[in-house]
């Protein structure tokens, strides 16, 4: 990160010598006696916009291939929607022990509501089997490693990003109801779920929504439960998550937030100026990835959201990279694993060049007082002490192999409470019904 608020003094040139000195490493990681195709299966574009702009020698050939020393990258991207990321994952996995060297996956990458899935395989491999060490790896934030870490102990994967959550609200309607955008007195408004439910109400009769929908803040309460959707092999419903839903429904009842499932049109509506809704909950690559800050009309196009701590900590998402166990071309994976999550430089070009939040505890400690940085889409605010806060207090203890169908048939259904369409009873019903379906090992 910044160099002197690390209190190392390093010259450009003693810099360039290090990235240069990196690439090195990368081209002989390349160029060693290994495969010559590097197979990534991935989602979306984030993990190779970062391969691409930030690891030393890479070259794109074009959207699906990329040239590193002589081995060719290709990018298997394949959408979340309907599963067919992992379908299409698990069906390749399924024949990695005998594919061809220039079919097998060297790299595939998983998000936290469903890494467990492939972390507690074979399918993953070590990373200590790659030569990475603990010590490399110590700066990293402790959430980060334990989503990876499967039951016997052993890490199966790395991040370069952490995804602690903040508030993310409109400074124009924070002027116009409450006198002031400042992140500390808005606060003050929403520091528990009391005060942001009266909020809530302030917000109201000035027209305005709370958030956009009841989606909103439910990753907020599922990351603070206090058991596990399954225990025993009997699906429980915790007492936070029914926090959420009396809050919620009383919320969608007074016209205070909507229940637009994420992602949707009607619940994008709310990044742009001509709407009323006043804030969402977000990581880091939330405000800059998610946010239509690149488009004309657009709240954060011209700096006008504010990030505050919001009423609890939370976090949301992050991707890890994974050894595909059988990759031919592990000396290359183990390079890209470090440089991508241990080079502090390459880190600090990421978070200066994509505002992630990176995945190094006293490099961001660093950015976080660094003056000179702010976020163009939240006004020029710097959010890292923030994210710093929220990251080293995530708790992963009550994470399992059901969040991820859990969570979605949970909102699923409740939507049809929140909408007077059923009784939470016969919403919970629905719910219990549809997770055994998924899930017929469980019970309720």
């Amino acid at each position: 990160m910044n160099k002197k608020m690390m209190a190392i003094t390093l010259t450009t040139a003693m810099i360039g010598t290090m990235m240069g000195a990196t690439a090195v490493m990368a081209e002989d990681a390349a160029s060693s006696d290994e495969g010559k195709v590097l197979n990534i299966y991935c989602w979306n574009e984030e993990f190779k916009s970062r391969l691409t702009d930030h690891y030393p020698g890479y070259e794109e050939v074009d959207g699906t291939h990329g040239k590193i020393g002589d081995v060719d990258v290709v990018w298997n991207i394949t959408p979340s929607d309907d599963n067919a990321y992992q379908n299409n994952l698990d069906e390749t996995l399924l024949k990695q022990a005998d594919a061809a060297d220039d079919d097998k996956i060297d790299l595939f990458l998983v998000e936290a509501d469903y890494a467990l899935k492939y972390v507690n395989t074979d399918y993953a491999m070590p990373i200590k089997d790659l030569g990475i060490t603990d010590d490399e790896i110590k700066d990293q934030y402790q959430y980060t490693k334990d989503v990876m870490t499967d039951s016997d102990g052993n890490l199966k994967g790395l991040s370069w990003q952490g995804c602690p959550g903040t508030m993310i609200y409109r400074r124009d309607i924070a002027k116009e109801v409450f006198g002031t955008d400042d992140p500390a007195e808005v606060q003050k408004k929403v520091t528990d779920w009391d005060s942001f439910k009266a909020t809530s109400q302030e917000l109201a009769g000035k027209g305005y929504q709370m958030t956009s929908s009841v989606n909103d803040t439910y990753r907020v309460f599922s990351n603070n439960v206090s058991s596990p959707w399954v225990v025993d092999g009997k699906i429980t419903v915790d007492d936070n998550i029914k926090n959420w839903v009396d809050m919620s429904k009383e919320m969608v009842d007074a016209s205070e937030t909507g229940t637009a499932e994420l992602w949707s049109d009607d619940w994008s509506k709310g990044f742009f100026t001509d709407s009323n809704v006043f804030a969402y909950f977000g990581p880091a690559w939330f405000i800059d990835f998610s946010m239509s800050a690149d488009q004309d009309g657009s709240v954060g196009k011209d700096g006008g959201w504010a990030a505050t701590e919001g009423p609890q900590g939370f976090y949301w998402g992050g991707t890890w990279i994974t050894a595909a166990t059988g990759t031919d071309n592990p000396t290359l994976v183990a390079d890209i694993m470090r440089t991508m999550t241990t080079n502090v430089d390459v880190m600090e070009e990421i978070v200066k060049a994509d505002n992630d939040f990176v995945n190094n505890k006293p490099a961001m400690e660093a950015m976080a007082a660094d003056e000179s940085y702010g976020d163009a889409v939240l006004g020029g605010q710097n959010p890292l002490a923030m994210f710093c806060a929220g990251a080293d207090k995530i708790d992963l203890s009550n994470m399992s192999i059901y969040d991820q169908g859990c969570n979605e048939e949970f909102q699923n259904a409740m939507k049809n409470y929140f909408e007077g369409n059923a009784t939470y009873e016969e919403a919970l019903d629905l719910f219990n019904k549809a997770v055994v379906e998924k899930y017929p090992e469980l019970t309720y």
